[in-house]
């Protein structure tokens, strides 16, 4: 499964302005930033700028499993692109996609090799669903 990429994509009924800023502050990440109901993020810092670090505290409500997922970033054009290398070693690619009043959201992240891909494709595509979901709810066009 080495360097096997995943693409998954959403498109948001919302402008790039509400997308990028929904994507990227720690105040909403943490209210759409989990694959299953039964899981959260209570905790989640941003520093973005080439070179800035992102942690997500992602985890069980339940409190019997988490982790910490981090990256650094490697290229950061505002409303437009983010890349990130995750602790480790895989990249990510995140574009964003504006067109009038909604914004396609593409992220192509290399895979793991502890899961199938899959799964990984199902677990990051039902995070990204949670986050359209969330800016979709809450941006009031």
């Amino acid at each position: 499964m080495a360097n096997n990429k995943i693409t998954i994509k959403a498109t948001i009924l919302s402008d790039i302005k509400n997308v990028w800023e929904f994507y990227t502050l720690p105040e909403h990440i943490t209210n759409w930033n989990f694959a299953i109901d039964s899981w959260h993020c209570p905790y989640a810092s941003n520093d973005l700028r080439n070179g800035g670090k992102y942690v997500a505290r992602m985890e069980a409500k339940d409190g019997s499993f988490g982790f910490d997922f981090e990256a650094v970033y490697d290229e950061v054009i505002e409303n437009k692109r983010i890349v990130y290398t995750m602790s480790d070693n895989r990249q990510a690619i995140v574009d964003f996609n504006p067109d009038n009043n909604q914004t396609e959201v593409v992220i192509i992240f290399e895979a793991e090799q502890e899961n199938s891909l899959d799964m990984q494709r199902d677990g990051w595509q039902a995070i990204l669903n949670n986050f359209k979901i969330y800016v979709e709810n809450n941006s009031h066009l």
